[in-house]
């Protein structure tokens, strides 16, 4: 299954949020854009919001309204369709936002959301990491927040290196992935007071890239199966129900950094940060479909 483009000349995209129209959201990363961005079913670009941080992971609720982790105000935001904001949340004390990376609603109306652990500035320059980043003292969390009330409810795990991805699967268990290890955690979230850390899966795969490289944004799909970005190692990888590789869907760009499945049709679009660009993959299945909350 070869990827086609669906857009071109973004600047270093994430967060992809398919729309019912065949139009999605994306984040832009560049220092000349921090922003998010409609792309309409032709990959037409039309910025919604200027952030001005570094906007990361998004998702939208039952209202059509835009949630964004923005790592570089280490905040999360929520706006309107038209870009304007509606609330926000920095955390608090000890629990204070670092890098806030990717999102998810879950079946019980509650947002996830992964913090990397570290503040931009400590451990990255523009779209590359600082020397030494891997010996740096990482806090890598993953947060339960009640959207309504902007107040962080549980701090589900932390000292991970590198939190990166999260999604929710088909058995109603939250996943999350270490960027730096390429593990894929899961969490029985709605089943347990202080859900336990389980490993699922890795999506490394051995190569001569001295390069860092590791997963990204994830989803699934109605087959059940994970699918997870792998930056620098220019896939998509698949892990089935048991958390075993069961493919790699090869892409164009070298670096992904989240998918998202397009709501009609088959496929699945892929954000590219080292050509900034959106592929798009026929597939065999759809996605699994996702929560979208309404609350006041």
């Amino acid at each position: 299954m070869a990827s086609r483009l669906f857009a071109t000349g973004i600047g270093a995209p994430e967060g992809p949020v398919c729309l019912p129209d065949g139009s999605m959201y994306v984040t832009e990363m560049s220092a000349s854009t921090l922003c998010v961005t409609r792309l309409d079913p032709r990959g037409n670009r039309r910025v919604i919001r200027t952030t001005g941080g570094r906007p990361n992971g998004l998702t939208t609720d039952g209202h059509g309204r835009i949630w964004i982790a923005e790592a570089g105000l280490r905040a999360l935001i929520c706006i309107d369709e038209s870009g304007n904001e509606i609330r926000r949340m920095q955390g608090e004390g000890a629990d204070r936002f670092l890098f806030p990376n990717d999102l998810c609603f879950g079946p019980n109306g509650l947002l996830y959301m992964t913090d990397s652990g570290m503040a931009a500035e400590d451990f990255i320059n523009g779209q590359a990491f600082v020397d030494g980043y891997m010996d740096l003292d990482w806090d890598g969390r993953v947060y339960e927040i009640d959207p309504a009330a902007m107040k962080v409810l549980r701090v589900l795990d932390r000292k991970i290196r590198f939190t990166n991805g999260i999604a929710f699967g088909p058995d109603n268990h939250l996943y999350a992935n270490a960027s730096f290890s390429g593990e894929i955690y899961r969490y029985d979230v709605l089943g347990e007071a202080a859900p336990k850390r389980v490993l699922f899966g890795n999506v490394l795969q051995p190569d001569s890239n001295p390069d860092f490289k590791g997963p990204d944004g994830m989803a699934f799909g109605t087959d059940g199966r994970l699918y997870c970005t792998v930056y620098n190692q220019k896939n998509v990888t698949v892990l089935d129900r048991r958390g075993e590789v069961a493919d790699r869907l090869v892409l164009d760009g070298p670096q992904p950094t989240n998918c998202a499945f397009a709501l009609e049709g088959r496929k699945l679009r892929v954000t590219e940060v080292g050509k900034g660009q959106v592929e798009e993959i026929d597939m065999p299945c759809e996605g699994l479909p996702l929560h979208l909350p309404k609350f006041a």
